[in-house]
């Protein structure tokens, strides 16, 4: 395996996480876009927003890639969680756009850098802080992956959309009436075993 190879499946990794977290906001109101659906206050529209942190912090600050974005929540001096969710003055569309442009940022990084350039991850401790870009792009795709993983399980509590992509959710074939009979088999045998 070249390294060319390498990278390029690991960016097309990252790229098709990418779009799994923003395909999760596809037909919801404002409201569900925002709404916390869990007790640490996850929502789509927050993930989206630390993942543009994430990729704009990954791919650039840690190689010393500048970028035009003003990102308060980013900073020291913000409330604790504050990417993790839209504020009254954000927009969708905005943070969306916002994701899309450290994409643009992130991948010119990639494209730009090999897979053995080194950086230095401001915020992970001294010891560890000596990155390669490889290092990097795992961590970034793993972490994406991770998100997208909240993002459907969120976007499941919404209104029951489930599955990684559009044109293929890689979901077991059922409809609602399945899929409610399954749900209630596992609630039975996981009471029975409760109850053991």
């Amino acid at each position: 395996m070249t390294e060319s190879t390498m990278k390029a499946d690991l960016h097309r990794y990252l790229r098709e996480a990418r779009e799994a977290v923003l395909w999760k906001l596809d037909g919801v109101s404002e409201y569900d876009a925002r709404r916390p659906l869990t007790p640490t206050g996850t929502n789509l529209l927050g993930l989206v927003k630390h993942l543009a942190g994430v990729e704009y912090g990954y791919f650039g600050d840690t190689f010393g890639r500048p970028y035009d974005e003003k990102m308060p929540w980013m900073s020291r001096e913000a409330e604790p969680n504050a990417d993790m969710w839209a504020d009254e003055n954000e927009t969708r569309e905005g943070i969306v756009a916002l994701y899309r442009r450290a994409w643009a940022h992130s991948d010119a990084t990639i494209d730009t850098l090999a897979l053995d350039s080194t950086g230095r991850v401001p915020w992970w401790p001294p010891e560890r802080g000596e990155v390669t870009l490889h290092l990097v792009l795992v961590h970034v795709v793993t972490e994406t992956n991770r998100h997208a993983g909240h993002a459907d399980i969120v976007r499941e509590l919404i209104d029951g959309a489930a599955g990684l992509r559009a044109e293929r959710d890689n979901m077991v074939p059922g409809d609602r009436t399945w899929w409610a009979g399954y749900r209630d088999r596992l609630e039975r045998v996981a009471r029975e075993a409760g109850q053991a």
